[in-house]
Formats: structure tokens, C-alpha cells, sequence
């Protein structure tokens, strides 16, 4: 990693209460991978972001606000969040949402095809939808209008909305992880 992993006795005084807001967010449901060093430091892009409080700040309250919609059944969310994690190799968004989605039952299968950038032939409805349209969205310009209705029509438009708004989400995550080679679990390394 190319900023140096803090342990919660480095923190600044304006660094502890985001690392508490933090840890309040990581524990209270992003679970399933290592988001927390032993010795209490933050890892993935929580680690970036303690860094810097004006942006994590308003960074853990996006997050919140979009993991809040919940309408988006979950196996739909971890498909566009691993299609953007695979589009951008970001190693760390790959390592998290594979365990993420194999917890909300996304089999072994279908999350190597994704992580291979690759279109899994065994998808649900909202899965596929979910596939799409993030695939459609990082490949740029306007979500077409034909994969926009088939998302409505088969999600709905606040489904629709969220699916949007995490594939955004995501991609600005995926770009933060990669410029600050954000290591996975396996590759932790000191700082």
C-alpha cells in the first residue's frame, strides 16, 4: 500500500471519530472479509480514507446512504459490485465482495466468471439485469435506453436507481483502491 496502514493509537484527534464511525460501519455489516488488522488499523479503502477526514467523512456517509436503500435483492448487488471490481482489477473489491456474494449465496462459479470479466450463463433475472447494466454503464456514454427498460421493467425504478447509484459507487472505489494499491487480506503488508 502506498500510504502507510495507521493503527488506531497513530490517529490524530480528527482522525479517531471517523475511525470510530469507521469501525461502526465495518462492523455493522461489512462483514465476511478482513476490513480490521489485528492490532485494530483499517484496511481496504477505509484505510485511504482515514487519511484524509473530509473526504472519508462524506465518503462512510454515501456509503451508508446507498448500503441503506436495501431494496436491490443482495445477490443483483454483489453481481454489478463484482462486475465493477473485475473491470477495474481492483484487487481488494474483488476479494471482499467474492466472500460478500458467496455469503448471500452467489456460487463459486458465477463469481470466477465475473472476476474474470466474464458473463455467467446461469443468472436470475435480476442478476442478469445487474450484469448488464453495469457492464453497459463502465464501458461509457449513456446506459442505452433498451438496457434501461428491461432493468426497469424487471427491478423496478428504485431497484433501478440503487443498482445505478453502486456501480457509480464502486467504480469511484475500484479507482481509489488502484491509485493507492490497496493490498488484498493475503498481501497485507505493514506500511
Amino acid at each position: 500500500m502506498r500510504l502507510p496502514i495507521l493503527p488506531p493509537d497513530a490517529l490524530s484527534a480528527e482522525q479517531k471519530p471517523l475511525y470510530d464511525a469507521f469501525r461502526q460501519q465495518i462492523d455493522g455489516g461489512f462483514t465476511g472479509f478482513k476490513a480490521v488488522r489485528e492490532d485494530g488499523a483499517l484496511l481496504g479503502p477505509w484505510s485511504v480514507w482515514i487519511h484524509e477526514p473530509k473526504v472519508g467523512e462524506p465518503m462512510r456517509v454515501l456509503l451508508d446512504a446507498i448500503s441503506g436503500l436495501k431494496r436491490l435483492p443482495d445477490p443483483a448487488k454483489q453481481i454489478a459490485i463484482l462486475v465493477v471490481g473485475a473491470k477495474f482489477k481492483a484487487a481488494y473489491e474483488l476479494y471482499a465482495h467474492a466472500a460478500v456474494g458467496l455469503n448471500d449465496g452467489i456460487t463459486d462459479a458465477k463469481v470466477a466468471t465475473i472476476s474474470a470479466g466474464q458473463r455467467p450463463a446461469d443468472l436470475t433475472g435480476a442478476e442478469a439485469v445487474a450484469f448488464d447494466v453495469a457492464m453497459a454503464l463502465l464501458d461509457g456514454g449513456v446506459l442505452p435506453g433498451p438496457t434501461y427498460d428491461a432493468a426497469r421493467k424487471v427491478l423496478g425504478q428504485g431497484e433501478l436507481n440503487e443498482l445505478i447509484y453502486l456501480v457509480g459507487l464502486y467504480a469511484f472505489v475500484s479507482v481509489i483502491l488502484n491509485g493507492y494499491d490497496v493490498p488484498t487480506e493475503e498481501d497485507e503488508t505493514e506500511g
